[in-house]
């Protein structure tokens, strides 16, 4: 009878042939199937690790059964066969979260962003990652769960129950992160935000790059990258410009002269938009908003099928306005009116004062008297004054 150990190598080495033919025979088939399908290609990539796993651990397994076979008679030999369990368990997640990772992968494939009129493939794409990620967190709690239950009935036991209040004490401590994946979760399933929309968040303009289940990234026009919780979407208010489409109205203000002719300039803007495919045609307007302070504001409102687009034809229609203006109505171009008088000299400021002094004494005088000059009207006027005040005779003061 051979030695257990040696009965043990020799088993392991089938076993391990045994795998590595299993291995190789299985990419030959996909390699072949690759030939003429895509779907081959991505399985591999997300699966040819943890299935290689999988096949060494059982085949592993295999050799120790083969070669102890009382394996519950000794106790190393029940710990090999519990750690070889936990390890099938945790490379069976592996390969789970493989599967799952190449199943979003072949939905994302199927939906691209990079191409005109996006919405629902963006919002598909959304979905998609968050599903791959709820998918992946389910699996590994559910393996977390399938080891605790391979240990004994007591040591198990309490194990999920210390766990249980565990996750409880977590949950009370970690309020905030609980919330920002609930927040996640509705704003992917209702629609409210999606990756390669077009936001404006803390006076920031950006496109979503990234949703996950606690935050949401922002790549801003700048190559920065904006990071929010999920609650700040649900909670703070926020613009997004591809909710329903991506076709946007903007405006180009210009102050000039009220010497402009916006006849001409309305004509003149429809000749700048024919020469540009920016524009898409939709709506082309130029308005007198206003005409106060000396300068008339001229708004010209175009159109364009997305933000991009939007900004930069609305940089080439403020720089033809101008360049016309410029060149074929100057008198039109905004101009500040200022008043300039002569500063007047002190000598003759001085002679001002004297004359109008001088002025003033002739219509006294011409007037016949002043205010209280004691002539008969001037005691008239001076009594309307003195009526309540009695008047004691120089005798009576006398005596």
């Amino acid at each position: 009878m051979l030695d257990p150990w040696l009965n043990f190598v020799i088993s392991l080495a089938v076993a391990v042939v045994a795998a590595i033919t299993l291995t190789a025979l299985v990419a030959l088939i996909i390699r072949l199937v690759a030939k003429r399908l895509r779907w081959p290609e991505p399985l591999v990539r997300h699966t040819r690790r943890p299935f290689r796993v999988v096949v060494l651990i059982i085949a592993l397994w295999a050799a120790v059964a083969v070669a102890f076979p009382a394996a519950g008679t000794e106790s190393w030999r029940a710990i090999i066969y519990h750690a070889l369990t936990i390890a099938v368990i945790a490379a069976g997640a592996w390969l789970m979260a493989g599967l799952v990772a190449f199943s979003t992968d072949i939905t994302l494939g199927r939906n691209r962003i990079d191409v005109a009129n996006n919405r629902v493939a963006r919002r598909i794409r959304t979905q998609t990652l968050i599903l791959r990620r709820l998918a992946v967190a389910v699996i590994v709690i559910i393996a977390l769960g399938a080891i605790l239950l391979t240990f004994p009935a007591v040591l198990g036991a309490s194990l999920l129950a210390s766990a249980g209040i565990a996750s409880v004490v977590a949950g009370l401590a970690a309020q905030s992160v609980l919330a920002n994946i609930f927040a996640g979760l509705q704003l992917v399933f209702s629609e409210a935000l999606r990756v390669d929309d077009v936001v404006v968040v803390e006076d920031e303009w950006g496109r979503i790059g990234e949703i996950t289940l606690s935050y949401v990234v922002v790549d801003l026009w700048d190559d920065r990258r904006l990071v929010l919780p999920c609650t700040y979407f649900t909670t703070q208010p926020f613009q997004n410009w591809t909710r329903q489409g991506s076709e946007l109205l903007g405006s180009v203000e210009l102050d000039v002269d009220w010497r402009v002719s916006p006849s001409l300039m309305r004509e003149r803007l429809a000749e700048v938009l024919t020469q540009t495919d920016l524009w898409d045609g939709r709506a082309q307007v130029l308005q007198v908003t206003e005409a106060t302070g000396g300068l008339v504001r001229i708004r010209i409102l175009v159109t364009a099928v997305d933000a991009p687009t939007l900004f930069d034809l609305r940089c080439f229609v403020r720089e033809a306005m101008v360049t016309w203006l410029q060149r074929t109505m100057p008198s039109a171009l905004p101009v500040q009116r200022v008043l300039i008088t002569e500063p007047t000299p002190p000598d003759a400021a001085a002679t001002r004062e004297t004359q109008d002094e001088d002025t003033r004494s002739d219509d006294t005088s011409a007037s016949g008297s002043g205010l209280f000059t004691g002539s008969v009207q001037a005691q008239e006027r001076a009594a309307v004054f003195t009526n309540a005040i009695p008047i004691v005779e120089h005798e009576e003061r006398e005596r």
